[in-house]
């Protein structure tokens, strides 16, 4: 007997429309979408223009000049600086003179681990410098000019020369020091510590028109 012609099976296709289009929306909603957030810094409010400016009493030894112009050229201390990245150790320095501490200075100083102490007599007690940490201001301010990647390199090498100074001082190095957990009871008596009389001091001023 023969048998009967039987239609070829197809796969049914009519609702692959609807399924690539759950697809694209299931992606959509569970797809983390990368955010450029710039520079994360908590800016001061903006003055009242009906006060007056407040009154600067910081001895200008106790503040660290940084100037970046429009051509991305470095003036340091009134000096040329070629190379940002020699920046880390000048502010390191400069935050660690102890060139002539008050009574807090110099319980800091008491304070620090041998180390830091050795570090110190090689390198600071200079007289045109910082007289202890707790006077120490690094002072940035840029032009409009001013690169992007020139800014984010100089604030680099500033906060890793104070994440230096914080590591050293607790026997770790900056890298761990800024692993630390400040949710754990423990590892956040030991950021405290190295933090300790040290603030981390940076003024950055509102930046001059492009030029100079």
């Amino acid at each position: 007997m023969a048998r009967k012609n039987r239609p070829t099976a197809e796969i049914p296709n009519g609702s692959m429309a609807d399924i690539a289009f759950l697809l694209l929306i299931f992606f959509l909603v569970t797809t983390t979408i990368a955010n450029d957030k710039g520079i994360a810094m908590l800016l001061p409010p903006k003055p009242d223009p009906n006060e007056p400016p407040p009154e600067v009493t910081k001895n200008d030894r106790n503040i660290f000049k940084i100037l970046a112009n429009s051509q991305d050229k470095l003036l340091v201390e009134d000096e040329p600086l070629t190379d940002v990245f020699e920046l880390k150790e000048m502010v390191k320095s400069f935050v660690l003179n102890f060139g002539n501490p008050g009574e807090e200075g110099v319980a800091i100083y008491n304070s620090l681990p041998s180390t830091m102490k050795s570090y110190i007599s090689l390198n600071g007690r200079r007289v045109d410098y910082s007289d202890d940490p707790t006077e120490a201001v690094v002072s940035f301010k840029a032009d409009r000019g001013t690169s992007y990647e020139l800014f984010v390199q100089v604030l680099d090498q500033i906060n890793g020369a104070y994440n230096d100074i914080y590591g050293s001082r607790v026997g770790i190095s900056a890298s761990d020091f800024l692993q630390l957990d400040r949710d754990d009871p423990i590892q956040k008596r030991k950021y405290n510590n190295a933090r300790e009389g040290i603030p981390r001091a940076i003024s950055i001023a509102e930046p001059n028109k492009i030029g100079g």
